[in-house]
């Protein structure tokens, strides 16, 4: 049965906050929508409240099929034929992936579980998403992108009429990404109402039919996507016009490196590595998912084994976990920035000092103190937070990522590492974190950024690594840069 799905004058509030402002719109049966808008612009709330994961704590009321519903849990909006693919990832790290596609919502044989019946139908789903994995794998020994593909899969078996995907493709590749594509196609032809929020909208142009804008809450407009271009979307996204979304780029800096590697190995993952980055530069590294780039940098960074020479400031130094790296200048800001950016059941104050506490203790630590250098990163930052009291899990996707940047920045490092640090961002915040990133080469940092977007690769980077399974396979310089050249040095067409 198709769902068709209304939303009238919804309003909520995280305590004395209103998130949403007398939100309405409908959505129609085998439609693909996109639904855009900043972070914080209360778009996951209400896909939350939708799914059942968060009740409706003020007026208005969620229809579907005509009918008023109120989930009080996701179990009762799937049993509906709503499911919500999260943004974070909804897993347990300790079950399989068969165990994880089915829980809550098990196959039995009489009294007990049908594994044999759940693990087919885990590899059936794995099938349709393009993911090549043993369903008694442990989540845990999956990378993040696996991750996104065990929650579509996660998904698909559940039967859903009404599918919310939040940031789906923000790890995977450019071809795992198509096939996605090709899977919603195959659903809207069978009726399903497909519901995408992201941030890429180059994508939202892509594959979808209408364009839903939410800002500051408050729903803004509802146009046919035809109508729109990518530049009129970004501007109606954040109220106002969108000037170039990359700072100018500077001359290549001269000079004798910052950070200097040579033949790093990381077993497993990357073999005999080398680069070097100048102070004032910044430093792109490419490649498919699993080209090793986010553990060679754990393992530059003492988070994984490894051996080779790194040399800072021309003096070889030895890392052996994160903190003798940030005390010579290194920091490093992860990909996952929920399971190892931030810690997100703590406050927003203790997350921002974490890693320089020694700057807040004299000897005790000052609360005061903390609160002061994290009123001056809201500011800095940007950061939208309606309590600065509250955990960081009550932030937004985005708001959480300028949190955990505003913290590795906290020791005043010399070297930068970003890995993806625009993912499951906005195209407002993408602006402010492209020119803060320019700002930390002008004050004569290093800093490399990791990135699955190529287009944001060439937009920053004096100069673009490039990964293949697990070796450095070209350094492009600004002139040589175009999204050919990378793709083709990263799938070993060259």
């Amino acid at each position: 049965m198709s769902l068709q799905v209304e939303f009238r004058d919804i309003t909520h509030s995280f305590g004395p906050v209103e998130v949403l402002h007398g939100v309405s719109f409908a959505l129609e049966p085998g439609r693909v929508y996109g639904l855009i808008g900043e972070n914080g612009a209360g778009k996951s709330t209400l896909m939350k409240m939708l799914a059942g994961y968060l009740e409706p704590s003020g007026g208005g009321e969620i229809r579907v099929n005509g009918t008023p519903c109120r989930f009080r849990s996701s179990r009762e909006a799937e049993a509906q034929g709503i499911v919500l693919i999260h943004q974070e990832f909804n897993l347990a790290d300790d079950l399989t992936i068969a165990q994880n596609t089915y829980l809550g919502h098990e196959k039995k044989r009489g009294w007990v579980l049908d594994d044999d019946a759940m693990r087919q139908g885990a590899r059936e789903a794995l099938a349709q998403v393009g993911l090549d994995a043993d369903p008694d794998t442990r989540v845990r020994q999956l990378i993040v992108a696996e991750k996104q593909l065990v929650e579509i899969a996660k998904a698909l078996v559940r039967k859903a009429r009404l599918l919310i995907m939040d940031e789906p493709t923000a790890t995977l590749t450019p071809g795992e990404t198509d096939r996605l594509f090709a899977l919603m196609a195959q659903l809207k032809a069978e009726g399903v109402t497909l519901l995408y929020i992201s941030h890429k909208l180059e994508e939202v142009e892509r594959i979808t039919d209408e364009v839903i804008v939410m800002r500051d809450g408050r729903f803004v407009t509802r146009q046919p996507t035809a109508a729109l271009t990518r530049h009129t979307m970004a501007n109606l996204m954040v109220g106002r016009e969108i000037a170039d979304l990359y700072p100018a780029k500077e001359p290549a800096p001269a000079g004798e490196p910052l950070l200097r590697v040579r033949g790093l190995t990381v077993p497993g993952w990357a073999q005999s590595v080398s680069f070097e980055v100048r102070p004032g530069e910044i430093l792109g590294f490419a490649g498919l998912v699993g080209a090793g780039r986010t553990e060679l940098f754990e393992g530059l960074l003492g988070l994984r084994p490894a051996h080779g020479e790194v040399a800072v400031a021309g003096k070889v130094v030895r890392l052996r976990n994160p903190r003798e790296a940030a005390n010579e200048g290194i920091t490093y800001l992860s990909e996952d920035r929920k399971g190892k950016g931030l810690h997100v059941d703590f406050g927003l104050a203790p997350n921002l000092t974490l890693m320089n506490l020694k700057a807040y203790a004299t000897p005790v630590l000052s609360p005061a103190r903390e609160l002061q250098a994290l009123a001056e990163s809201l500011k800095s930052f940007g950061i939208r937070t309606g309590d600065p009291r509250q955990p960081a899990s009550a932030l937004s996707g985005g708001n959480q990522q300028k949190l955990a940047l505003a913290k590795v920045l906290q020791p005043q490092p010399r070297v930068v590492v970003l890995d993806e640090p625009t993912r499951g961002v906005d195209v407002g915040a993408k602006r402010d974190i492209y020119f803060l990133i320019q700002r930390l080469a002008r004050e004569g940092r290093a800093v490399i950024v990791v990135s699955s977007e190529l287009v944001e690769l060439i937009g920053l980077c004096h100069r673009v690594a490039v990964m293949r399974s697990g070796q450095l396979t070209a350094t492009l310089s600004d002139e040589d840069l175009n999204e050919e050249e990378l793709i083709a040095h990263a799938t070993g067409n060259r």
